[in-house]
């Protein structure tokens, strides 16, 4: 029997490029969550708020800081359900706990980010 044998990993500008083309797809797949279009909305009106009500461009690099935190994690909880789905179409317990913690996951960095805009405006 043959053993396959796997294609040369991808180093330097190539391995970066690939990367690049991996997270994009991603980003992609991201944005077909309505909760994700939801919290880019809210990092962005509240981008606008700092602007407004003239916050510091420390404030603003913490809002935006934490928005990429938001995105990242909305991103390991739109995976997490993804393979909870795949493993249990029908109805589990622990399908249901797995969703819930990606979900607790999102909502406490929602209540970081709403946290930490409240500091800075009052």
């Amino acid at each position: 029997m043959a053993v396959e044998e796997k294609p040369p990993r991808k180093t330097g500008p190539a391995h970066f490029l690939a990367a690049a083309g991996y997270s994009l797809a991603g980003l992609r797949r991201l944005a077909r969550e309505s909760a994700f279009r939801q919290e880019i909305l809210l990092i962005l009106g509240l981008l606008v708020v700092f602007l407004v009500f003239g916050a510091s461009l420390a404030e603003i690099g913490g809002l935006l800081a934490l928005g990429l935190v938001l995105i990242a994690v909305e991103a390991l909880n739109t995976a997490l359900e993804v393979l909870v789905d795949h493993l249990s179409p029908g109805w589990s317990q622990f399908a249901r706990d797995a969703k819930d913690l990606g979900s607790l996951a999102v909502a406490c960095v929602i209540g970081a980010i709403v946290l930490f805009a409240g500091i800075v405006l009052i």
